[in-house]
């Protein structure tokens, strides 16, 4: 979230997450498939020391799969819980909003217990998706109306209500991403194509080609967060916020002016990023002009959200610029030169253009570009605008 949530890491909730490799295993695997209404079954569900998945094909009849303790895999799960079992715990992400008092009024889509991801403890440390997250009791319950069937091998498989959705870029994260498929992932990691709908009941079609292994850049929408994921040898590559500060210093060196007012620009640091500094630079959306805060060419009778800019009289909406400073987000190490509209984070040409072509999906059935320092839907034809700096007059 823009390197940093709006009320600050705090515990399990944090902007970031790390993997590492456990002290000890404790990866899960499926071992012994039960018909309900056996001993063994409910004593698999009842036994807090067991996980299982139970699959309720109607009142009368339940399957449990019994998971085992696996050896040579950690476990990591993400949802909207505060139960211990969840690693990572998110919450939904409200566009632009600076304070979780905007944030926590909304009905959550998100699962309490979503995903989890499980990654190898040796290399190549290969991490894996699957749809919903064991609870306290080590239990995952997909209830009489949840997607569900009989694989071709005899197994039981699933979709939660609101799905699990991941994307691969093509070509990894670099300055040549493409945007890849929107997916939906099963309970077992089987890769689907998307529901008509979020939670319909009929499932997608299998995809067979496919597979649930997370990629440098896989885009994972728990239906009211998006999480980017990225690996170790990816993010060696990505811009520090080191590298960052010294662009931000750089831009600041180069004196650019106001040419109304012929005052100095700068920047803001990294670290204050909710209050408008004098110095801050805005820019004119429509033509990407940078100037100072000025009250010149306020057109009253547009609500005052549209303004003339001064150097080419074109109208458009005028707001302050932000570094976006979550170096994660970044495909290169290029200079600030661009800033999404209409929430004006800059950052690299190659990185807005990135964005602004990626579909992320915006409530049940529809998707929209975003930045995503922000998660504000992008506007205007491009979704971004070339920063026009004008440098000092000496």
């Amino acid at each position: 979230y823009n390197g940093s949530l709006p009320n600050g890491d705090r515990g399990r909730r944090k902007s970031r997450f790390a993997l590492f490799k456990r002290p000890k295993a404790n990866g899960v695997k499926p071992s012994t498939v039960h018909i309900a209404c056996t001993p063994q079954a409910a004593k698999a569900i009842s036994n807090k020391d067991q996980h299982s998945i139970s699959y309720t094909l109607s009142r009368a009849q339940t399957v449990v799969v019994e998971y085992t303790h696996d050896s040579n895999t950690d476990m990591f799960q993400i949802g909207r819980s505060t139960e211990s079992p969840i690693d990572f715990v998110v919450t939904d992400t409200v566009p632009g909003s600076q304070s979780n008092s905007d944030t926590q009024s909304v009905q959550s889509t998100i699962s309490r217990f979503a995903c989890r991801i499980i990654c190898e403890r040796n290399p190549p440390f290969t991490a894996r998706i699957y749809a919903a997250g064991f609870d306290s009791s080590k239990n995952i319950f997909l209830g009489e109306k949840a997607a569900k069937w009989k694989t071709s091998d005899g197994q039981m498989d699933g979709l939660t209500t609101n799905g699990v959705l991941v994307m691969h870029p093509r070509n990894g994260f670099t300055e040549d991403s493409k945007p890849g498929v929107w997916r939906e992932i099963s309970v077992c990691g089987n890769v689907f194509s998307l529901r008509e709908t979020r939670s319909a009941q009929q499932r997608g079609k299998m995809v067979e080609n496919e597979t649930n292994q997370l990629q440098d850049g896989s885009l994972i929408d728990l239906c009211g967060a998006t999480l980017l994921w990225r690996t170790a040898e990816g993010l060696a590559r990505t811009p520090t916020v080191k590298h960052l500060e010294a662009l931000r210093q750089e831009i600041n060196a180069a004196r650019p002016q106001c040419p109304v007012g012929f005052n100095t620009l700068a920047f803001p640091s990294m670290k204050r990023k909710d209050v408008v500094d004098e110095k801050q630079p805005w820019v004119y959306l429509n033509c990407g002009h940078v100037h100072g805060y000025h009250n010149w060419g306020n057109k009253e009778e547009r609500d005052g959200k549209d303004r003339e800019c001064p150097m080419c009289r074109s109208v458009g909406p005028y707001v302050p610029l932000w570094l976006g400073c979550e170096a994660g987000f970044y495909v290169d190490a290029g200079p600030p030169t661009h800033a999404f509209s209409p929430c004006g984070h800059v950052c690299s040409e190659k990185t807005t253009a990135y964005w602004s072509q990626i579909p992320l999906p915006h409530g049940t059935h529809t998707f929209h570009a975003a930045c995503p320092f922000c998660a504000h839907q992008l506007a205007g034809e491009q979704g971004y605008i070339r920063l026009i700096f004008q440098g000092p007059l000496d």
